[in-house]
């Protein structure tokens, strides 16, 4: 089936908005690739990867300091998740990694997805917090054995996980919680001579995108239930020359008129075997996709064309040079801003714009799902830190 190329949603630059404290060991090689969400005070913070020495990473919490209703900064407010628990921990690795959260109103949670950097390289888990600062874990992700697929889903590393605001149609009928993801089939880091294992109707190496669900009333039952996804489908693989290598999910799906915008990365270059993105040659651009409401798993138009690339040189300049690398999207005064990570090193900014008619329009869009800002004064802040904590996208 043709996909179309119309996605009329384009990225506008505006600059950095968090770069590493000198004066923190826990930032020594980097802040990087952020969730984001408001406290119930309704002010907007982000929650940074942040790295220290070693490559073992922590998660923070940061307020947004806002210029004429701009992101512009930040003030820090501690770490929020470190990896404390031992499968987030190896002999000689450590790391929770790369969050993407999404405010789930019917739940009256966010949902945390982060990588676990543990004994068997990067895995999939899961935290719910009420208030950004306390999360509870809910563990690993375990998907669902699906006998169609001839694998286990669970033998392989997967990253770049992130949920929609809202429950959406399953392929079953039944309205669920999905989870957008990306699993990586080659097994040779974990046994020399394994190779790639593809699952059925799969004839593409390439690491793509895919979803999978749990029923919304199991999720209303037992919030656990949000660990054990199923109906595991294959969304979209790399097509266009910026998606060469591979594509992965950036922020929580956004809904449009057009239908769900779903913003991801495509990656061309060299990627050597292994999680150490430090030996890299690679560019990470941003694009864009149009999603079926009626359907999550279709895609309606796809960009042909990167609509972010690097060029300042905080993007093409820093622990992996040549990154944009979008995980975060938020409304501030009905404009959208997105939050990315700058060559591993730095947080970026950048506005969503629509595109009506070939012009660029600061058009405000409804996000589905997001928590309303009240008027009130902000709350006090936890600043404790914990654990010992980090590898590629």
């Amino acid at each position: 089936m043709t996909v179309s190329t119309d996605v009329p949603y384009a990225m506008t630059r505006l600059g950095m908005v968090m770069a590493p404290d000198p004066e923190d060991p826990f930032e020594a090689e980097g802040v990087l690739n952020p969730a984001s969400g408001r406290t119930p005070d309704g002010r907007l913070h982000l929650l940074p990867r942040m790295v220290a020495a070693g490559n073992v990473s922590r998660i923070g919490l940061a307020e947004v300091d806002l210029r004429d209703g701009v992101p512009a900064g930040v003030q820090r407010r501690g770490v929020v998740l470190a990896p404390d628990e031992g499968w987030e921990r190896g002999r000689n690795n450590a790391g929770v990694e790369d969050p993407r959260t999404t405010w789930v109103p019917s739940l009256g949670r966010h949902l945390m997805t982060y990588v676990a950097y543990g004994p068997l390289g990067p895995r999939l888990a899961l935290a719910v917090s009420t208030d950004l600062r306390s999360w509870q874990r809910l563990g690993p992700v375990q998907f669902t054995y699906q006998p169609g697929l001839d694998t286990d889903l669970n033998l392989f590393p997967n990253k770049d996980a992130v949920f929609f605001p809202e429950p959406v149609p399953g392929p079953d009928g039944r309205p669920g919680y999905a989870m957008i993801h990306r699993p990586m089939w080659d097994l040779g880091w974990l046994r020399a001579g394994e190779g790639v294992h593809l699952p059925a109707g799969i004839t593409d190496e390439r690491a793509g995108i895919w979803i999978s669900s749990v029923p919304a009333d199991d999720v209303l039952a037992d919030i656990t239930a949000l660990t054990r996804p199923r109906h595991h489908r294959c969304v979209a693989l790399p097509q266009f020359p910026f998606e060469e290598l591979k594509i992965g999910a950036g922020p929580p799906p956004l809904r449009v008129p057009e239908g769900w915008l779903l913003i991801h990365h495509g990656v061309t270059g060299y990627i050597p075997p292994g999680f150490d993105p430090t030996g890299q040659r690679v560019t990470y651009a941003a694009g864009a996709m149009l999603l079926d409401p009626a359907d999550p798993g279709r895609v309606l138009a796809r960009t042909a064309e990167p609509i972010l690339v690097p060029e300042t040189e905080d993007e093409q300049s820093g622990t992996v040079p040549n990154v944009v690398f979008p995980t975060a999207i938020e409304q501030v005064d009905g404009i959208h801003y997105v939050f990315y990570g700058m060559a591993d090193a730095k947080i970026g900014v950048a506005r969503l714009d629509r595109i009506v008619e070939g012009v660029r329009h600061e058009t405000p869009i409804r996000l589905v799902g997001q928590r309303p800002r009240p008027d009130s004064s902000p709350a006090d802040v936890d600043t404790g830190r914990s654990g010992d904590t980090a590898s590629a996208h």
